[in-house]
């Protein structure tokens, strides 16, 4: 986080953890777990919106405030009010979706998370860290990913025990800390106490998951990542991270076996200056960053001084870094991908120059991108701005437009195509013989075409009204006319 964050403010038995130090798996391995895949939750129950910080995904109300000892409030003051659920709901949300849909400086995480048909809920201001607790709707068990950002609170020691017994079940736990001397809530203590406090002082082990924080101040722009080719934070499905920003940070220490760096403070790659590092603990997996800045997206409480690291610098690295990441800490599972049905379903029909509309549909869920096709070619968005919506519309229909129409659907869950749909263009049986305003041509040529083409003639205006360019030159003139008369001498 930048300077500009920064405000001045005056268990297990050893048997246990050796039980749960067995077997620890290799990263990047298969592993069993017994958390849920696609279910996100992000905390804020730990003054993450105290200050000039607002670390949530959503608020629709802003009406918390410190109290003693550092607690958030409710009616208090004026901060970020997380409710569990986002709003407007996150099935609203399509590949195009902009950050602002939700508000909080972590929106855009939400968001880019809920595009891969992730769950996305947040712990709120009260709400309890269990685990195994069946009396707590948001018990840790009912999740796969849990992310708190600069927790401002310590964690009890119940609390402790309960995200450690996640992560051990199969949890994926990111941690996100800050430079030292970031006390939000002014209770003494700050997110590097918060998470150190966690991995170092739990009752099972002085340095859990082989990562703690150094305390210190540092802001480098660093492009020293893992060397591995296959590294799944630095080279995973979102993109490839080419630049990671500190904005006034901490750096970490990382040891042991279990224990990697992702991006390094510089080309030395000291272990004892990573700026991202992960590791794996039981059937669970750990990603720690030091600053918090490069998830910033720049929205946020009014008041607060927030910038956008999400996308704003870095080519994109930061968000491309935050998302890999998550999906190494859980992956999705493999959702089913319902085949997409275009309606009407076999054939369709439309006049010359006349219109029709094709909707396809899907059960399928999370961001749903469409290309529709004639003869299996995408249609362009130039030649039809519908190409890419759940309704084409062919207007002004021309012999081309005839041919078999698909839609190939993309989801989270793949890929599929729609049916085919067969499209006619009925033609008169001469130029002459005209469509009216609702009817297709009748195959007669008579008086009521002479008055459409007259009328459409008249108007002049091809792009509204393209009857009267008999010729097809893309011009409503004089040669136009001739050839209308002679049609309509010889009829049909």
């Amino acid at each position: 986080m930048t300077t500009r964050y920064f405000r001045t403010n005056s268990g297990y038995t050893p048997f246990v953890a050796l039980v749960l130090a067995i077997g620890f798996t290799l990263i990047g391995a298969t592993r069993a777990v017994a958390v849920p895949s696609n279910k996100v939750l992000f905390d804020a129950t730990k003054a993450q919106m105290a200050g000039n910080a607002d670390w949530v995904v959503d608020a629709d109300l802003h009406n918390i405030g410190t109290g003693a000892g550092g607690a958030m409030i409710i009616g208090a003051g004026s901060e970020s009010n997380p409710g569990r659920f986002p709003t407007p709901a996150q099935s609203g949300i399509s590949a195009s979706t902009p950050e602002n849909f939700w508000t909080g400086a972590s929106s855009s995480w939400g968001i880019a998370l809920a595009k891969r048909n992730m769950s996305i809920e947040t712990l709120p201001v009260g709400g309890r860290i269990t685990y195994g607790d069946s009396s707590n709707i948001q018990d840790l068990s009912n999740y796969g990913i849990y992310i708190i950002i600069e927790p401002n609170i310590l964690f009890t020691a119940s609390e402790k025990t309960a995200i450690i017994s996640f992560v051990s079940a199969g949890g994926g736990l990111f941690l996100v800390g800050d430079h030292s001397s970031s006390d939000r809530n002014n209770d003494g203590a700050d997110s590097n106490d918060a998470i150190n406090g966690l991995v170092t002082s739990n009752g099972i082990s002085s340095n859990i998951f082989g990562i703690v924080l150094n305390n210190n101040n540092v802001s480098p722009t660093s492009t020293s990542f893992a060397t591995s080719a296959t590294d799944p934070l630095i080279r995973g499905p979102a993109g490839t991270v080419t630049q990671f920003l500190y904005h006034a940070g901490t750096t970490l220490t990382i040891s042991g076996t279990n224990a990697r760096g992702a991006v390094y403070q510089t080309s030395a790659r000291a272990s004892t200056a990573v700026m991202v590092g992960y590791s794996t603990y039981g059937q669970g997996r750990v990603v720690v960053c030091g600053d918090s800045s490069p998830f910033d997206d720049g929205t946020g409480g009014a008041g607060d001084s927030l910038f956008n690291g999400w996308s704003g610098e870095a080519a994109g690295s930061h968000g491309f870094l935050a998302i890999n990441a998550c999906i190494w800490l859980n992956p999705p599972a493999a959702l089913p991908c319902p085949t997409p049905t275009i309606l009407p379903a076999v054939t369709a029909s439309t006049c010359l120059h006349g219109s029709v509309s094709l909707t396809v549909s899907t059960a399928a869920s999370g961001a749903i991108n469409r290309r529709w096709r004639l003869n299996g070619a995408a249609i362009s968005l130039a030649s039809n701005p519908t190409a890419t919506s759940a309704t084409l519309i062919i207007g002004n229909a021309i012999a081309a437009s005839a041919g078999n129409y698909d839609c190939i659907i993309t989801a989270p869950c793949g890929s599929a195509a729609s049916n085919t749909v067969a499209l006619t263009v009925t033609a008169p049986c001469s130029i002459a013989d005209l469509p009216t305003a609702s009817t297709c041509a009748d195959g007669i040529v008579d008086g009521s075409d002479f008055i459409a083409f007259i009328n459409s003639f008249s108007a002049a205006d091809i792009t509204a009204d393209p009857l009267a360019d008999v010729n097809a030159d893309g011009t409503i003139d004089g040669g136009d006319f001739i050839d209308f008369i002679n049609a309509f001498t010889v009829g049909c």
